[in-house]
């Protein structure tokens, strides 16, 4: 039975970048195991350990010897080892030499690329301690590190300067140097509460031994839960909730060894600010929880987390209240100095800020915007009027001190300065929409003004980008088009917009005027909107053959083609459907080779076959039985209603031949033909389904 013991391994350093040091800490134990599965050595659970001045793993169970191997070393091909004669070539000798043998002792291995010479070596496998510190090397030089640092005179580059490595297996060291440490067993606490060294016996015993003696949670998952239970007790105490999400609490956790939660106030006067300039600058320049009470609104609280488990708390609490004030000051002072001046009277100034060279500047984009929002508007519930000054106005907040301060107040200062200045509250609302949605899986507008003028600025962007020729390639797209597509087709979609896509386009491509270079811009933008909605629906799980079926006929809304897709995802689950698929992809193949124009009617009198006029028939009459399904838009009771044609259209197939020799009869059955695929065509096509 193979031995084994625990493994740890822990690298000491300065303090990490703590936005860097989860992903460094699960590249580390990602490159490390895929070391030790290259190495063949086994093991049982892997625990990661994250902390500002360490990166470490604990590997359970780890074999201490590597197993035996048969490796089968492979020579020249066959054909290329003997000549005409039989005789081994100079390479078969040169192979059989590097392996310590003769040619007559190689064996012979059948592959799928021909016969080759190859000889068996029986390996014995080496000792962990062998093999280890080679592993750790090559997962610490695989880190995601963007630009590594050299300190002192040493020649070692990492993230930040090393000073110590602890690498033990079992009880016993492994020895090595890697980053200029040398391996050994001593590790070192919290860097106030226990700077003195700590020595470990046993690997498993590391997190408990930090814990209690050192003062650090090692373990980063551990310590963010604890943070998060600190924050939420601590809010709950000042009878409110914490602002709590994941990016800061991830950040925060990495920026403390032994977290103590700190409860700190601002003073009220500063809640006059839009309160998502405080978050901001509370998250963002000081790392602090902000506290909102039971209807949501902000309180002039915040809860930060400590590294050290003071003696005087109300120090550490006075320190960062002095800090954030100043802060607070300035965003008060921004907020004030741009009520000053409307939104309105920001609008000549845009002028003064290119959008893009060649496609103007931000004030000939918001014209552009405002104008495509009213054509919208007129198409929709929104008012034309106040989605006109909407657009107009949708960009006149980034001519603020707070916006230039604070750039994720686009929108919600706009919101705010449209509500003092005594805008229509629609109109305010949808200033902020204008940004929606900003990431994915973010909400869409709600307001009618709010789509009219999101959708507008949006199809504006992608017509004028491709229209100047800078369409995205491979990774590259400074103008967010991906994201600007994604927006414009979940605005349409699911607010189920009567507004035909190319239609829209077309109308952005009319306003864009002269600006414009690729006259196919319409196409280009439609085909590469399309290609984002196909995305859409594979995150719903719907495959892309349905989706190409309904794409096929071209519908011209969104709503539409919603409709559509369901209307085929249900038909593809009736017992007729891979039947009438087939059929119509077999209907299509045939019409495709035709030369000449199929006739339109069809002639009864040329029926040879009754399954021809059985077929005519049902045809007929299920054509009269779509007819106000369609009107309707019941795709779903049209396919159903068509799926009845499942008997005869096999019947037709195994009796009759379509291209018979009597030009006449051929023409009226390949009618026929036709007559039925149109009856499918105007749902989707429906022989692009896979079986």
């Amino acid at each position: 039975m193979v031995e084994k013991a625990d493994l740890l391994f822990e690298l000491g350093t300065e303090e990490l970048p703590p936005t860097a040091l989860k992903n460094l800490s699960q590249a580390l134990t990602r490159e490390f195991v895929a070391g030790l599965q290259a190495a063949q050595l086994t093991h049982a659970e892997v625990s990661s350990f994250a902390a500002p001045r360490r990166l470490g793993l604990l590997v359970r169970d780890l074999d201490r010897q590597q197993p035996d191997r048969d490796v089968a070393r492979r020579g020249p091909a066959v054909k290329a080892a003997f000549d005409a004669e039989g005789r081994a070539t100079k390479a078969a000798e040169g192979f059989a030499r590097s392996c310590g043998t003769t040619v007559d002792q190689l064996e012979r291995q059948q592959t799928g690329k021909g016969e080759w010479l190859v000889y068996q070596v029986h390996e014995s496998g080496k000792p962990a301690s062998a093999l280890l510190p080679e592993i750790a090397e090559q997962a610490l030089a695989r880190l995601p590190i963007p630009k590594r640092m050299r300190w002192g005179d040493l020649e070692a580059q990492f993230v930040r300067p090393v000073h110590w490595l602890v690498f033990l297996h079992g009880q016993e060291l492994v020895e090595c140097t890697l980053l200029e440490a040398p391996a050994g067993r001593v590790t070192h606490g919290h860097r106030f509460h226990h700077p003195e060294p700590i020595t470990l016996e046993n690997p498993s015993d590391y997190a408990d031994v930090l814990r209690e003696q050192g003062k650090v949670i090692a373990h980063f998952e551990e310590r963010r839960a604890r943070i998060k239970e600190q924050v939420e007790a601590s809010a709950r105490q000042l009878g409110g909730a914490a602002g709590l999400d994941d990016e800061l609490l991830d950040e925060v956790t990495a920026l403390n060894e032994w977290p103590v939660p700190i409860l700190g106030s601002f003073e009220e006067r500063f809640l006059e600010v839009p309160h998502e300039a405080l978050v901001t600058t509370m998250k963002t320049n000081q790392k602090y929880f902000p506290v909102f009470d039971r209807s949501g609104r902000l309180m002039n609280h915040f809860i930060t987390i400590a590294n050290v488990e003071s003696s005087q708390p109300e120090v550490i609490r006075e320190g960062n209240e002095r800090v954030v004030r100043p802060r607070l000051a300035d965003a008060m002072f921004f907020w004030e100095q741009d009520g000053k001046k409307t939104l309105g009277a920001r609008i000549d100034s845009l002028r003064e800020v290119v959008f893009q060279k060649d496609l103007g500047s931000m004030f000939d984009k918001s014209q552009r915007v405002a104008a495509l929002a009213v054509w919208i508007a007129e198409r929709t519930a929104a008012d034309p009027e106040l989605a006109h000054r909407a657009g107009q106005l949708s960009r006149c907040d980034l001519m603020t001190e707070t916006v230039y301060e604070f750039p994720s107040m686009q929108g919600i200062m706009g919101r705010y300065q449209a509500g003092r200045d005594g805008e229509d509250p629609e109109l305010a609302q949808a200033l902020d929409e204008f940004y929606m949605p900003r990431f994915s899986g973010d909400r869409i507008p709600q307001t009618p003004t709010g789509i009219a003028i999101a959708l507008a600025e949006r199809i504006d962007t992608l017509t004028g980008i491709f229209g100047i020729g800078m369409k995205p390639t491979g990774d590259k797209d400074p103008f967010a088009l991906r994201r600007a597509a994604l927006g414009a087709l979940r605005i349409l979609s699911e607010h189920s917009l009567n507004i035909g896509l190319r239609e829209l386009l077309e109308q952005s491509r009319e306003q864009l005027g002269s600006h414009i270079q690729d006259h196919d811009v319409v196409d280009h933008v439609e085909h590469f909107m399309l290609e984002r909605l196909r995305g859409l629906y594979a995150e719903r799980q719907i495959k892309g053959d349905l989706f190409d079926a309904v794409a096929a006929v071209k519908p011209t809304t969104l709503a539409d083609f919603e409709q559509r897709v369901a209307a085929v995802a249900h038909f593809r689950n009736l017992p007729e459907a891979e039947a009438l698929a087939s059929a119509n992809k077999r209907i299509g193949n045939i019409l495709k080779k035709v030369e000449g124009e199929i006739p339109r009617k069809i002639e009864p009198g040329l029926f040879e076959a009754e399954a021809e006029s059985a077929l005519a028939s049902q045809v007929a009459d299920r054509e009269i039985d779509v007819r106000p399904l369609l009107q309707s838009g019941d795709y779903t009771g049209a396919l159903k209603t068509l799926a009845q044609l499942r008997t005869s259209v096999d019947r037709f197939f195994d009796d009759v031949m379509v291209m018979t020799d009597d030009p006449a009869v051929r023409a009226n059955r390949l009618a026929l033909l036709a007559s039925l695929q149109s009856l499918f065509l105007q749902v989707a096509d429906i022989s692009e389904l896979q079986s």
